[in-house]
């Protein structure tokens, strides 16, 4: 098994990956990996070529990486991303940043692993239009595919070492080293500036943002709507669960990285983080399941100035600019 363990006051906070041992930024809980897939990094090696190879899509165009960006906190820039054949995407591609945190998987949460949900991509017609089986097929003929999985699994690769390895990439993106983690959690109190200060008073008080966006991930992990239609062309959690109470519900998605993650929302509809604050300012529309949370704030100019501020506070440079993330 991996030596698992937080870092300690003397420890650069910055996550690291030495050998089979995961270290954690400082005010972050170790991650619970399972018990088929216990972390190693000759499965995180697998993982990260998997996760970059084009190979793993129909016709060989699109990679995870395609879609999910190191430089954006693996996400991407587009409203929605195209997948094969240059086929519309149907959401916004989410940041994998923390990804091994959440508790489900989806914008309507509807997949209880990452090692399942590696394969709602591979499957969609408008992303990979493939299947596991096919892929297995065409990495076997990969000799030096098949030794890293041998190294990693034991096995040669296949659906199962695929999955799994891609898991364990994934599950590796911890960002924990914004200018906010070092003030709150690291005790560095020059960390922020005066405006960022008071943009997190706001965030935890008079904009409630934390009610939604809370704990170390900032986000609760609910489905909400959030008022952004009327109407919702996609139904959000409704077509997994075909209840009419969860129309235009959607995963609420972390803050971390939000500098560089926009498009913003679940359809990449808002374009800056200055077009989101106005929405929740504004109290968003009439939808019949709006959250009640979501309420006209009254926020002066200089107060959206001073909660952009502390959002962008959670901007992981270290963790953007981590070259072994990168292809």
């Amino acid at each position: 098994m991996p030596i698992l363990y937080a870092c300690t006051k003397s420890d650069n906070f910055k996550t690291q990956l030495e050998g089979d041992k995961i270290r954690y930024p400082k005010g972050f809980p170790v991650i619970e990996f399972p018990s088929d897939n216990a972390y190693s990094k000759k499965k995180w090696a697998l993982g990260k070529r998997l996760f970059y190879d084009p190979t793993l899509s129909i016709d060989s165009t699109v990679s995870c990486s395609s879609c999910h960006m190191a430089q954006y906190g693996f996400s991407d820039k587009m409203k929605t991303s195209p997948g094969v054949y240059n086929r519309p995407g149907t959401q916004n591609t989410p940041s994998l940043a923390n990804v091994a945190y959440h508790p489900y998987y989806t914008r309507a949460g509807g997949v209880p692993s990452l090692e399942m949900q590696v394969l709602v991509p591979i499957q969609e017609h408008n992303e990979f239009d493939f299947n596991i089986v096919a892929i297995q097929e065409r990495l076997q003929n990969n000799s030096e595919y098949s030794k890293m999985s041998f190294e990693a699994y034991n096995r040669d690769i296949d659906y199962f070492t695929i999955v799994r390895a891609l898991a364990t990439f994934e599950r590796s993106l911890i960002s924990g080293n914004s200018a906010y983690d070092k003030y709150e959690y690291q005790g560095s109190k020059n960390a922020l500036s005066s405006n960022q200060i008071s943009g997190m008073a706001l965030f935890y008080g008079k904009a409630n943002c934390s009610s939604c966006h809370s704990g170390f991930n900032f986000t609760n992990y609910s489905f909400e709507s959030n008022g952004i239609y009327k109407v919702y062309s996609d139904n959000g959690r409704q077509r997994l669960t075909q209840e009419t109470a969860d129309n235009g519900k959607f995963k609420v998605p972390t803050l971390r990285n939000i500098e560089v993650t926009g498009p913003y929302m679940h359809d990449g509809s808002m374009a800056s983080i200055d077009e989101v604050i106005e929405h929740y300012n504004k109290g968003g529309k009439a939808h019949v399941n709006k959250s009640r949370l979501i309420k006209p704030l009254g926020l002066s100019s200089s107060e959206k100035d001073n909660l952009k501020a502390f959002l962008l506070s959670l901007s992981d440079h270290e963790f953007l600019n981590n070259k072994e993330n990168y292809k």
